[in-house]
């Protein structure tokens, strides 16, 4: 009697194996627990801090605006430094803007030199010595030309460049934030230039 409830005992542990067994290999279901332990509270915490609770006030609505906007001008900051389109003011998004900023940083203009030159000449003109500031007002003359001649160069250079590359492209206002750009000194220029010169985009 004792060795068939011993057996019958056997049989049943035997099958409860086989059937353990056999679940561990099906897949289980997506919708069924995953089986891990309760995170601790402090995970738990964290969770719960990242899902954003709707502001309680007006004034805790005012502070998280402020927030995302200073998020999003320290995101443009970094933008103008490494050139990163995603976070770019509008101003300088697209591609059409961008290759006007490589083609105007790759390239010498008159104009980006006016601030130092302008600085020269006001000095000479300030000196009573001779025939300084008759030079210094024909040096301002001079340099005045070369910056409109530089910069028609430019436009029209710039304007056949954009039609033939971007012929679909919305082109408002490329040639002015052009011109603009070839007036700034190449090491105060933002976006900073992503090309050298002579190297044409």
């Amino acid at each position: 009697m004792f060795r068939s409830r011993a057996n019958s005992s056997a049989e049943k542990t035997a099958a409860t194996d086989k059937v353990t067994a056999d679940l561990s290999k099906q897949p289980r279901d997506p919708q069924a627990p995953k089986g891990r332990p309760t995170p601790k509270r402090a995970v738990a915490q964290s969770q719960r801090r990242s899902v954003a609770a709707p502001p309680a006030n007006r004034k805790e609505a005012m502070k998280r605006q402020r927030e995302a906007r200073r998020v999003d001008l320290a995101k443009q900051r970094e933008a103008l430094a490494s050139g990163d389109e995603r976070y770019l003011p509008v101003r300088d998004k697209g591609p059409v803007r961008r290759f006007t900023r490589d083609f105007v940083d790759s390239r010498f203009f008159v104009a980006e030199f006016f601030l130092p030159m302008a600085v020269i000449i006001l000095v000479l003109s300030m000196i009573q010595v001779g025939n300084l500031q008759t030079i210094a007002l024909l040096l301002w003359m001079i340099v005045i030309v070369l910056i409109v001649i530089d910069s028609i160069g430019l436009a029209i250079r710039l304007k056949k460049q954009v039609n033939a590359r971007f012929p679909d492209e919305p082109k408002r206002g490329v040639i002015a934030y052009g011109l603009m750009r070839s007036l700034q000194m190449r090491r105060l220029r933002l976006p900073k230039p992503q090309v050298k010169r002579g190297e044409r985009p």
